[in-house]
């Protein structure tokens, strides 16, 4: 069992409880009412570091909320694969290309850095980038291109078709060399260069063997067909956020090709819906991100738009403490973050994870501690409900624990498969448990 922290002093929720989720009666309003009617989308979005990119933890959150509030969709992804780095397992991308690639944990530059905090881009067409939804769950009715301002920057398409050119190659006879034969005489015969007997048959000199098959090549032409494949553009539709393509049928494969007037391509993320109400939990995360690096570009703010979150859950807070940031700073970064939110008009309802439990120099992350107990002492001023994870995985004291039980990985930092599983289902728990609250007071 993992050995709590005490933390009743400043106030911190009861187990398993999310504090302060009266911000969240809205949205579960919302919810309740698509409970009972069935009827529309609930976006949620989760946006953090690298305990985000790997989708390990999101995914069972994923799962587990769908299966009781339906499954809309798999929400946004990303050609990580593309970018080199490691991405969730439910879909796989790749490309005959090589791309570009910019993450907002690196220096400022003019990269299209937006919605995924990777940007991705080619200056030349020529390219296809096939993706392959895995888990069929994810099967899609529709799929949005998100891209820098919106520009109409690539096609979509789910078929080829065969082109065939009609055309001409010399005709080519083949000629068994007999004993006593030699290049000259065979050239003669018929009446070609001995350059040419050479050439055809890549000889380096004009010693030949008996027995040996030599091609003859002629003056004469034969007909041949060239086949070349080319993929159907789809008839894309747009809005104020996208460019989309609906298709009556699910799918589980789509080709992005260049739109032919476009001159860059810059992709900053794809988004799949199902025709189907329910729910959407999209996840958004950068290793090695803290709070500051996502606030570095507006990009970001103005596309986290297109998502229409009804929720939004934020996770990060480990790569602040390995750059001893105080919690002061940490604060003003995060409220920073919240701020260039509501600046683009988003009011979702925010949870804010507190970071878990980890060792900085194999030694107590006193950072982390100082991280927990602010955000739950400001959530109240701040309006935003806090799920204490590092509470949950027994804080300062668990952390030896977390270890005998296989839940953190070798490095103290980042968790094994089981321990990030883990916590998806500790807070969906929480989640669901404030939900049944909420509902049984109204």
């Amino acid at each position: 069992m993992i050995q709590k922290a005490d933390t009743a002093a400043i106030g911190a929720p009861s187990e398993g409880q999310i504090y302060n989720a009266k911000v969240l009666n809205d949205f579960f309003q919302k919810l309740e009412k698509n409970e009972d009617q069935k009827n529309q989308k609930i976006n949620i979005v989760h946006i953090g570091d690298s305990h985000i990119q790997g989708d390990l933890m999101t995914n069972e959150i994923r799962k587990k909320l769908q299966q009781k509030f339906g499954n809309g969709g798999r929400g946004l992804v990303f050609p990580y694969q593309l970018a080199k780095t490691n991405g969730s397992y439910n879909e796989r991308f790749r490309s005959n290309r090589t791309w570009e690639s910019y993450r907002n944990i690196h220096p400022v530059k003019n990269c299209p850095i937006g919605l995924s905090g990777i940007g991705l881009w080619r200056d030349s067409g020529g390219f296809v980038i096939e993706m392959n939804v895995k888990d069929l769950a994810y099967k899609f009715n529709t799929i949005k291109i998100i891209t820098p301002q919106n520009q109409d920057m690539f096609d979509l398409a789910i078929s080829s078709k065969i082109n065939s050119i009609q055309t001409t190659e010399p005709k080519i006879i083949t000629h068994k060399i007999k004993k006593g034969e030699v290049l000259g005489s065979i050239a003669d015969k018929y009446n070609v260069s001995i350059i040419e007997i050479k050439r055809e048959n890549h000889l380096k000199s004009n010693n030949i063997r008996a027995g040996r098959i030599l091609k003859i090549p002629t003056k004469e032409t034969k007909p041949k067909t060239i086949s070349m494949s080319e993929f159907v553009p789809l008839a894309i539709k747009t809005d104020s956020y996208s460019h989309y393509y609906n298709s009556e049928n699910a799918l589980s494969r789509i080709f992005l090709i260049p739109n032919k007037e476009a001159k860059d391509y810059e992709l900053n993320g794809i988004v799949l819906e199902k025709d189907a109400p329910g729910l959407i939990y999209s996840s958004i995360g950068v290793n090695g991100a803290k709070y500051s690096d996502y606030n570095k570009y507006p990009l970001f703010f103005e596309q986290l738009k297109s998502l229409q979150a009804d929720l939004l859950v934020f996770s990060l807070g480990t790569n602040e403490s390995y750059d001893h940031l105080d919690v002061e700073k940490y604060i003003r970064e995060l409220k920073e973050f919240i701020s260039n939110i509501r600046a683009q008009k988003i009011d979702a309802p925010i949870i804010v994870m507190t970071p878990p439990p980890s060792l900085l120099r194999r030694k107590p992350n006193t950072y982390i501690d100082d991280y927990a107990r602010q955000i739950i002492d400001i959530a109240q001023k701040e309006g935003f409900a806090v799920w204490d994870l590092y509470d949950e995985f027994g804080g300062m004291s668990g952390i030896r624990q977390l270890k005998i039980q296989g839940l953190i990985g070798p490095d103290w930092v980042h968790y094994s498969k089981k321990g990030y599983e883990k916590q998806g289902d500790l807070f969906t728990q929480a989640f669901l448990k404030s939900y049944d609250n909420f509902k049984l007071k109204n």
